[in-house]
């Protein structure tokens, strides 16, 4: 793999940075740049300023509407997003479901639910984990029973994020019980305003509402819902999880997010501290090790058809070392600010306030809450421990 940007890849990077210069609304660019709290307002703006460009679905290929960039194109629109300060694409719909309906859903479906998708007009959430079923995703209870043109759901998802703004769902089900757990699992998607669909948002340690509880009581979605076969949805589901666990890699945001951390340092006046300089510096090694990775899985995606083999396959390293990146970054910005890492009070934040007393940076304010968050890294989209499982496995041999 040549790591040197061609002539024409740089000037594509040119272009990106124009037109996010002109079009990232500065009030969204400054939450992001002072980790402050995004709305769904926040987000959707975005989204629809993509969807409108065309870039929401920047990984589509053309015959399903999208630009049919490659994949440096791709990682260099996600590096110049994020740098400008531009929220990370709420991934439900652009790259976790479409890439599932264009693979194995039909025509029909296709046209029915990627404009929507595409646009950013339509919020989709992720119906997978059930309490007793996240790391065991297969051991999942969810009911779906087949009655004439429809099927009746019963069951609880949990751990939804962001489920509260949901529009549609896409849901693993249980439509049968014989054989291996695996093989009696179903894609289904559903209206989250159907009868019977019952969200509940989960406090979380830092005050927030990220993720909720999902209750199915006997709702009745179409058949015409069902992606691709019935009881296939195990190898569907593991389609969307190879690119969920690329996403998380999040190497852009990982990038910016040093920069903040020497910031903090530097303003803190612990810049010149050679221990932390040291762990600074190890971070940063990591990234760019990461970053080269993800450009290999990227890479090897222009080829994957004519090798036979998947690039996907190591998804769950890009997990691992993503996930465990963003904890470090939060910790270092804590031991950074050291006492004044401020305790975190989301009520005086929302009404705008930045630790603003005097001699305090404002940088600080929001660490106790990104700290907190970021403890889940590890366990979403498949816990680390599972994934070293998979990497020894699939990859070592």
């Amino acid at each position: 793999m040549d790591l040197a940007f061609t002539p024409e890849e740089q000037k594509f990077r040119q272009e990106v940075r124009a037109w996010v210069a002109e079009n990232l609304p500065q009030s969204i660019a400054h939450k992001v740049h002072n980790a402050l709290t995004l709305t769904r307002d926040d987000l959707q703006r975005w989204a629809k300023i993509l969807g409108k460009k065309g870039w929401l679905g920047y990984g589509w290929p053309r015959q399903f509407g999208g630009p049919g960039w490659t994949a440096v194109q791709k990682h260099l629109f996600e590096e110049e997003t994020a740098r400008a300060g531009a929220p990370r694409i709420v991934p439900f719909g652009p790259v976790m479901v479409a890439p599932v309906i264009m693979a194995f859903g039909n025509p029909a479906q296709q046209k029915r639910f990627l404009p929507g998708i595409a646009s950013g007009e339509v919020w989709w959430s992720q119906g997978y984990s059930e309490p007793g079923s996240g790391s065991d995703l297969a051991s999942l209870r969810t009911r779906a029973e087949r009655k004439g043109d429809k099927y009746i759901i019963n069951g609880q998802k949990t751990w939804t994020t962001l489920g509260q703004y949901g529009d549609w769902m896409f849901n693993l089900v249980r439509t049968s019980t014989e054989g291996k757990p695996q093989t009696g699992i179903s894609f289904i998607v559903l209206d989250m305003k159907s009868p019977g669909v019952t969200v509940r948002p989960i406090q979380l340690i830092d005050g927030s509402f990220e993720v909720n509880d999902v209750f199915f009581d006997n709702v009745e979605v179409p058949a015409e819902n069902l992606i691709g076969e019935e009881n296939k949805g195990w190898t569907y589901a593991k389609h969307l999880l190879s690119h969920e666990r690329t996403n998380i890699a999040d190497v852009n945001r990982a990038k910016r997010e040093l920069e903040r951390l020497k910031r903090i340092a530097k303003k803190e006046g612990v810049w010149d501290d050679m221990r932390l300089r040291d762990e600074i510096a190890k971070l940063e090694v990591d990234i760019v090790a990461l970053e080269m990775l993800v450009l290999r899985v990227l890479s090897a995606q222009q080829s994957s058809q004519k090798s036979g083999q998947n690039p996907l396959d190591i998804a769950g390293l890009l997990k691992i070392k993503g996930s465990e990146i963003q904890q470090r970054y939060c910790e270092l910005m804590m031991l950074a600010g050291g006492p004044y890492s401020l305790p975190l009070i989301r009520e005086a934040m929302a009404a705008g306030w930045q630790g603003d007393f005097p001699g305090a940076n404002p940088l600080l304010a929001p660490l106790g809450s990104a700290y907190f968050n970021m403890r889940k890294t590890t366990i979403y989209g498949g816990s680390n421990e599972v994934q070293r499982n998979i990497v020894a496995q699939t990859v070592l041999g």
